[in-house]
């Protein structure tokens, strides 16, 4: 092959091979003129028009029609692609398109491996820095984890190579950009066990995915006199949104109670569940004390109410398996960088008659099938929360950290994060003065405290002379601190690039603090 002074191939060579790609392309069929067209297939489903007067939409159960004629067509996809469409989204391009909607093949990750957790933190350039003379010791993972360079690089190449609109475009890099975030679609779905990509709708992240389904869904679903449960654990993301959607339309929210160790109390749980049940809300994992909440026995007990189940999953898809058919939510939504990917990006994943029965959120660009000054006709999930121009380069980034995860295997991961917290409860249940708030026997590598003398924020501030960062605050969860008798706490959470020798250090500074106390 050809190449020029960068060691990439000449002009002459990438022509070739262009050409030899499109030839092994399929035949089109032709259109009356002769020339090569593409076609959509249009579900009979979308003949139907919908409910209510042309200049109005009725929600919900309208269907949607068929696009005008004069709408351009949109390519079948003509390459092989493990995620192989039921339906083809309504865009043209000059080339292949990567597809969305199939069933998507489960993930093959690695078990049982033992962790080469020095490899591992080779991958995060951050981990080299050095604060106030001392190397970086991240321990604020709940809040935000580091990229590996992995993502970092993914995201370089995506603007060096792929940057464009995703889309309508009739040009390469459309298509290129397009096929990296319809391929980051279909990670997603795979990283969740979802069956299809047509399930993932992106968003900025978890609080969004939330707000999303409270004014979508809950506006549709949920009128006066109707309840809402939600339980003491839950980030101020999952509380807001249902007292904004409550207050608005007449709901009652009702509040899980849990026990002193900071376990929900399933009892208690079932029975605030009545017939006016309409939605239950609840984290997978707790982002202020770790606690794994029995997310598989809310689910069951809800559905046999008849209400629906949203799962906040921020705290929990870096730490353990999750598998949406397994756990059979109707929402499951998290954030990227919780779990190492990009900032300003996340996923919902909702079930597929669920998310046809939700209005559009917010009205724009690409969410779209036709417009006029009378109506507007939408396309179908997950494209109809989609409006606008699309984090492109996070999502495409975020399923490089899926993926990264998958390679290491969750439930590697589980287990050693497990060994950590084991050794990190020990060690600060050893220093004088330090007493853990939430203790709950199942949990997730997150340790919240409070430091006898010592404010939170004191602690923190003290720790970061020494390297060791921190979280220190209300974490976005007043309520369960409250229930606590505590405004605030520190919190150290621990990830997959963590180590023994980093909790003696955090171990050894906390010893030191509690041995200055001023009696």
């Amino acid at each position: 092959m050809n190449a020029n002074l960068n060691g990439l191939p000449d002009e002459a060579t990438l022509a070739r091979l262009a050409s030899e790609l499109f030839a092994a392309l399929p035949a089109e069929p032709a259109s009356p003129d002769g020339q090569p067209r593409r076609t959509v297939p249009v579900p009979e489903s979308a003949t139907r028009a919908p409910a209510g007067p042309p200049e109005t939409v009725a929600w919900p159960g309208w269907d949607l029609v068929a696009p005008p004629a004069v709408l351009p067509a949109a390519p079948q996809g003509a390459v092989a692609d493990p995620y192989a469409p039921a339906r083809t989204p309504e865009f043209y391009f000059i080339g292949p398109l990567a597809q969305r909607g199939a069933a998507v093949p489960a993930t093959q990750e690695r078990s049982h491996a033992p962790l080469d957790v020095d490899a591992i933190r080779r991958d995060f350039p951050i981990l080299a820095e050095r604060v106030n003379g001392h190397r970086l010791v991240w321990l604020d993972n709940a809040a935000t984890t580091h990229k590996p360079r992995q993502v970092i690089d993914r995201l370089a190449r995506f603007y060096a190579h792929e940057n464009s609109n995703i889309h309508r475009a009739s040009h390469e890099l459309a298509t290129r950009a397009t096929n990296a975030y319809e391929d980051a679609r279909a990670v997603a779905a795979r990283f969740l066990g979802a069956p299809s990509s047509d399930d993932i709708v992106f968003v900025r992240g978890a609080t969004e995915a939330i707000n999303l389904v409270a004014q979508s869904w809950g506006r549709a679903h949920v009128g006066a006199g109707d309840e809402i449960v939600i339980s003491y654990l839950e980030h101020h993301a999952n509380i807001v949104p249902w007292q904004l959607l409550a207050e608005e339309r007449g709901a009652t929210l009702r509040v899980i109670p849990v026990d002193d160790s900071g376990q929900i109390l399933l009892d208690e749980y079932r029975r605030l569940l009545t017939a006016r049940t309409r939605l239950v809300a609840v984290a997978h994992v707790s982002n202020a004390l770790g606690t794994i909440v029995p997310v598989r026995e809310v689910v069951e007990a809800a559905h046999d109410a008849g209400a629906c189940v949203l799962i906040d999953g921020a705290q929990a898809v870096s730490h353990m398996p999750v598998d949406v058919q397994a756990l059979d939510p109707d929402f499951y939504v998290f954030s990227g960088h919780k779990v190492f990917g990009p900032t300003g990006v996340g996923a919902l994943y909702g079930k597929p008659d669920v998310l046809d029965s939700m209005p559009p959120w917010q009205g724009g660009g690409n969410m779209i099938r036709d417009v006029t000054f009378e109506r507007t006709v939408y396309q179908p999930p997950p494209t109809r929360f989609e409006a606008g121009t699309a984090s492109i380069a996070d999502a495409v980034g975020l399923a490089t950290a899926l993926a990264y995860v998958e390679r290491i295997g969750r439930t590697n991961i589980a287990a050693y994060e497990q060994e950590l917290l084991a050794y990190a409860t020990q060690e600060l249940a050893a220093v004088p003065g330090l007493r853990l708030v939430g203790t709950a026997p199942d949990k997730a590598s997150i340790l919240s405290f409070v430091l006898d003398g010592y404010r939170p924020e004191d602690v923190a501030s003290a720790l970061n002379e020494e390297g060791i960062a921190v979280r220190a605050g209300h974490h976005c969860a007043q309520p369960i601190l409250r229930h606590y008798g505590v405004a605030s706490t520190v919190r150290a959470a621990l990830a997959i690039y963590n180590t023994h020798a980093e909790i003696d250090q955090l171990a050894t500074a906390l010893h030191r603090l509690a041995g200055q106390r001023t009696p």
